[in-house]
This record gives structure tokens, sequence and C-alpha cells, in this order.
């Protein structure tokens, strides 16, 4: 996942504040960012009470920036507009990288009432600059004039952004509509906050107990000792405990043999969001639904998912369901013939019962034993983290000629984080930093992502990117090697794919940098990178055992492969599933009841019953912590379809190592960030459009017949 700044282009409002340059001199988060590569975040000087003075006062700059490029007397020209606008907001930038951060990882009662207030008041100043009618008449003009013919094509491209944001945030919009968008979104600004901080509310006070030694039956070395870990800095007064957060509880579905505990493990973490209490998000999610529907009619679109997908690249929703449902029936089909299996196995043990969701994981487990001799204990002391993120190094030097540094001398947000400093190998030149922030603690919020801290850009001389990737690993107990599983490694090269995405990019301009891509394609390249994870390169190189430091022994790196597409149809079925319901709700006009809503689209789906979405509605924060995924979803699908083709590149070349095929990837891909058009980039990359008969065939589903 990515996580996407607030200011893209510009930031948002309408409310203009008084804060003068003399209250704020002392504070830190109004100086620009000083000390090596080009200045860095000084994390060590920040604190909550700075944010927001620092915050009123940059936008109020800003403002005062966009008021002067949009009263300029002289002709719009690229430089005196376009060129303007991307040289403006940067205090605000800096310090909304930093405000981001402690949302999403330093999140504190003190901070969340800062994010409260603040929210609805970004949301207005955004509106303010993308609502100003004397600007867009300048980037309208700059779209229009034939003159703009004569410029770079990615001049162009950067004229052409500006002018369809504007236009699709209701810059053609009369004064009255204007304002009921700006009121609509400073209210869905406020609802992402309090959906998200009651979110994060849930998975921090809620937990499953683990009382006396039969409670960790089953659970491996490494998952028992993490849950003792838990309990103490809980300060709880029993042997161990069970977060309630996806880091912890899936290793706790797989491996304990306690039914009842794992009942109670998956009933309080899909239940996240949906208690009755003061951190239900139901009625939350109600309202941002409702007003996303009046946003969409007032902008001139029938639903918000025709709205959502106006600028990604399906452009149309029923394309999106098409595709969602022309993987989704062999998928469950796929699941019932697993489900099949394990059902035999709960009659030959003698168990009385059908298989349940808290099931699912560790009879699937016992049945990858038992089809493919392979155990995921038995992988996983091959799987050290610190080995592992060496090996994504290795990797992104094979493929684009990086190499990574660690670097002690630039300031840290937490102990836990670290930095590198990241150089193309051939030139010596730096590209950027590369932060890792590997673990989880109280007050991060789950999951794993990645955040540009600084885009990529050389308008006045080369500034170099900062990128991070944040991660919910459990941490190990004393000088212990942090151990993780096949698919949490999958997830360490996902993300760091998109780092990549963001170290790799080489434009001109930051709004156009890294990973600002259609939502259905940023997704493409973070997904490409998982593949290398299983090449046998990597895993000779930095699969190795911790106690042996031996590598994989080949018979098990072939039992691997043999049961890659093991689980296939439980994790298809899981992600499908909630991009499903993710685009009916923003197809749907009316009020939801969201427990009917969600009861009676996956009844009609004919959602197999042994399997929950991966993503409930009341804790779906992708979609209702803010816009970015919202109608979406898909885009994991969308862009896997692409990630499939373009992987068979490689294999039908002369493997995941061919330097001509990486450097296809490299100049049309990876490079590029938005200054073409993505489906003409993808084609220049691989020389036409991809096809989908690749996902089926990654998968091992059947191909329909075309005939």
């Amino acid at each position: 996942m990515i996580m996407k700044k607030l200011i893209t282009i510009f930031l948002m409002g309408t409310t203009l504040f008084t804060a003068t340059a003399q209250n704020n001199s002392d504070n830190p988060l109004l100086k620009k960012w000083t000390g090596p590569y080009g200045g860095v975040p000084a994390f060590n000087e920040y604190k909550v009470s700075d944010f927001k003075p620092a915050l009123e006062f940059a936008i109020q700059e800003k403002l005062n920036e966009v008021d002067a490029i949009a009263n300029n007397p002289k002709a719009p020209t690229f430089d005196n507009t376009i060129a303007a606008l991307e040289r403006s907001g940067k205090t605000i930038s800096r310090i909304y990288t930093v405000y981001g951060i402690y949302g999403s990882t330093l999140s504190t009662p003190e901070f969340d009432a800062v994010e409260t207030e603040m929210s609805p008041k970004l949301s207005a100043f955004n509106d303010k600059v993308l609502q100003n009618k004397k600007l867009f008449t300048r980037i309208e003009t700059l779209y229009n004039s034939k003159e703009s013919k004569k410029l770079t094509s990615e001049q162009q491209r950067l004229i052409w952004l500006y002018y369809t944001d504007f236009v699709r945030e209701g810059a053609k919009l009369s004064v009255q509509d204007k304002e009921k968008v700006a009121k609509i979104n400073q209210e869905l600004a406020s609802l992402f906050t309090k959906f998200s901080q009651n979110l994060l509310a849930e998975e921090h006070n809620q937990y499953v107990a683990l009382k006396t030694e039969s409670d960790f039956d089953g659970l491996p070395a490494e998952v028992k000792n993490a849950a003792i870990a838990e309990a103490k800095s809980r300060k709880l007064d029993v042997l161990g405990c069970v977060a309630n957060t996806r880091s912890s509880i899936e290793p706790f579905l797989t491996f304990s043999t306690r039914r009842d505990l794992r009942e109670k493990a998956f009933d309080i973490f899909v239940k996240r969001g949906d208690n009755g209490n003061a951190n239900d998000n139901n009625a939350t999610l109600v309202s941002i639904l409702q007003l996303r529907t009046q946003k969409a009619k007032l902008l001139g679109f029938p639903t918000f998912a025709d709205w959502s997908l106006s600028n990604k690249m399906a452009k149309d929703p029923k394309k999106t369901i098409d595709l969602m449902m022309s993987v989704w029936e062999p998928a469950v089909e796929k699941v019932h013939q697993d489900v099949a299996e394990m059902q035999k196995i709960v009659d030959a043990e003698g168990g009385k019962f059908k298989i349940q969701p808290w099931d699912y994981r560790y009879y699937a487990e016992k049945v990858r034993k038992a089809k493919y001799d392979l155990d995921q204990n038995e992988v996983k002391p091959y799987l050290q983290l610190e080995n592992l993120r060496e090996g994504m190094f290795w990797v992104a030097g094979e493929l684009f000629n990086l190499s990574f540094k660690q670097i002690k001398d630039v300031p840290v947000y937490h102990p836990d984080v670290r930095v590198w400093e990241v150089s193309n190998k051939l030139t010596g030149k730096v590209v950027g930093l590369w932060y890792f922030d590997p673990y989880a603690r109280a007050g991060k919020r789950s999951g794993a992502w990645m955040n540009a801290y600084r885009d990529q850009q050389r308008m006045d001389g080369e500034v170099l990117t900062i990128v991070s990737n944040n991660c919910n690993f459990i941490k190990g107990t004393g000088n212990e090697p942090v151990l993780i599983s096949w698919e949490d490694a999958t997830t360490l090269f996902h993300e760091f794919g998109h780092a990549l995405h963001g170290l790799c990019s080489n434009v001109t301009y930051p709004s156009l940098a890294g990973t600002s891509v259609a939502r259905d394609y940023v997704e493409f390249p973070s997904q490409l990178l998982e593949h290398w994870l299983a090449t046998p390169e990597v895993l000779n190189k930095f699969a190795l055992n911790y106690k042996t430091n031996q590598p994989l022994p080949q018979s098990l790196v072939d039992r691997i492969e043999k049961a890659s597409n093991f689980g296939e149809g439980f994790s298809t079925v899981e992600t499908i599933s909630s991009s499903l319901i993710d685009m009916k709700l923003h197809l749907t006009t009316s009020p939801i009841d969201p427990h009917k809503f969600e009861k009676e689209t996956l009844e009609a789906l004919r959602m197999p019953s042994e399997i929950v979405m991966r993503h409930r509605i009341p804790q779906f924060g992708h979609i209702f912590s803010g816009d970015g995924y919202a109608a979406g979803y898909y885009s994991y699908l969308w862009a896997d379809v692409i990630n499939a083709d373009a992987w068979e590149a490689f294999t039908e070349g002369k493997g995941p190592y061919d330097k001509d095929v990486a450097k296809r990837l490299y100049d049309n891909v990876f490079s590029v960030g938005n200054t073409i058009d993505q489906e003409k980039a993808y084609e220049n990359f691989r020389g036409r459009a991809p096809k989908s008969d690749a996902l089926m065939r990654a998968r091992n589903f059947p191909i329909k017949d075309k005939k």
C-alpha cells in the first residue's frame, strides 16, 4: 500500500489564518530541512504542540503564494503559472510530511486532538486553492493554448494534470456549488479522521489474554515469545496476549491448537469498529458514503464510483466489476476444493464441526503439510528480516544498479527507525534516502505502507527523494533475529517495490515524480517486485537458517515452488470480496445499513462461508480513512493483471535478472512517474497492452475458452 501525502499539487482551504513569522520564528517545523542530502527532517526537534501553529502559518503562506500567481498581471505562461505552482507550498509540504508520520506511526491522544481540529481546516485550504477562479482561468488558458504544444512533453503533461485535477474537483462549478463541495470536503475530512482514530483505538484496546500454559499450545517459539512480550509491554497480569492487529492475529489463527481461543482472536479482529461502543464506525461510514454521493452529483457524476474512476486507468466501474467477476468464479471454486480437503482432516481427527473462518488458516496449514510436505515453521527459520532486507537491496542492485549504505548522521522519529543512503552503483551518484520502520508498537497503525517524505525533481537543481517503508513485524526479544513468515516476506518485497518506484524517479517536476500515477497502476511496480523473493538467487544468498547460517535446502525450495499457488483461492476471494463491496458501496446512492448491505451483497456473490472479507466495512480503512482507495480497492487486482503480464516479459526472456528487460522496465515504468500516460508507458515496456490470461496462469486458475 502507498500512503500518499495530502499535498499533491497543492493543499486545501477556506479559513484564513493570521499567524506571523515572528510568532513562529522558534517553531522547528517551520524551518527548512538542513543537513546532508539537501536537508532532512529534524525529527529530534519536533513536538506535537508545534503542529497547529506551524500548519496555520504555512497554510497562509501557501495561500499568499497562490494569490500572487493568480493575480499576476502578465499573460499566463508555463513558467509564471505552472512552474510557479510547482515551486509554491514548500513549507506546508514539509510540515505535512511530518504531520502524516505522526498520525500513522506516533499517534497519541495529544496528537489525535490536533488532528481532529486541523483536518477540516486543511480540507478547506485545499478547496480554496482548487476553487480559485483566477488561478484556474490561467491554467485553462494554457491548457487550450496552441503555444503550449511547443513545450516539452513533460511540461504538456503537467499542464494536463493541473487542468484535469482542477476540473475534477469542481473548478467549473458555480460559486454556490463550489461552496457546497467545500463544505462536504471539510465534513469528510473530519469523518476520515474519526474513522481512523476509532480503528486505531479498537486495535490497541482489545486483545486475547493467554492465561495458562495450555493457551500457548501449537504456537511456534517466536509467536509465543511475542505474546509474552506484548503482555509485559501492556503491564498485564497474564502470561501473554495476542494484540488485535493482523501481524499478531494471523499467526495465532494459523498455529494455535486452541479452537476456542482462535474463535476469540478472530472475533475481535473482524469486529473492529463494529462493537456498538464509542469507537463504532458504522454511523461514520454511512455519513461518508452519503456525503460522497452528494459530492459526486454536484461534480456531474451519477455515483461516487464514476467520479473516482474518472482519473484511473479503468475509467468505467463496469470494467472493474467484469474483471473482478472473471476471477471471482474460479477463485470460489478453488476455495470449495480446498475446504473439502480441510474438512476431511477435521472428520479424520474426530471433529464434529464444519470448517469456520477461525479454522481456515489452521487447517489450510495442515493441508499444506499433508499435500506438499511444507510446514511454514520449517521455512520460517530461514526468513530472517535483516537478511531479507539485504536481499531486497541486492535485487535493487541487479535490476536498477542501486546500492544501499546505512547512515547514522540523520535524526529519526523513533529508535526503531534506520536510514540508508541510496546511490547508483555505476556512477556513485546519490539518488535518495530510504527510511525503514519495521516493528509494531503502540500508536502505530497496523499494516504496511510506503511513504514519500520528499519527491525527486530537478526544476532548480537536483532534489533527492526521501522515501520510507513501514511494517508491523513483531520485534524479537533480546538479540534474537526477527523471523517472518513467507507471506510477510512477500509484503516486505511489495512495499520495497513502492520505495524503488520513488527512488528510481527521474523527472523534472515534483508533481509527476515517482508514485504519482493512477491509483490502479501504482500497485503494479510493487506487486511485480514480489516475484524476486522466490528466485533461487535470493533464496540461496539470503534465506539463511538463523542457527546454522545454511541456505534453504534445494528440496525445500522445490516444495515452496510446488506449493506456490496454494492458498490463491483464499487470498483471491478474501481480497476481491472487499473490492466488490467497495465498488458496490460507491455505486449505491441511497443510505445503507452496513450489516444488511454486507450480508446481502456477499450472499448474492455466493461468498464461501468459511472466509470473511479481508476488510469488513466498519474497519475498511483503505476506503474510509480517506478518498485514496475509495471505489479503488480493485486496483490491487487491476495492477496484478499488469504485474503478471510484465513478469512473463522476464520469463519469456533470459529470466528474472535479464538486464535488457530490466532496463526497459526502468526506462518505461520505474523512472518516468506520471510524465506519460500509463497505458502508453506500459506498452512502451511490453510492446503491447497487458493480457489478463497471464494472471489466470499465475494463479493456476482455469482460462475460459474465448471461442
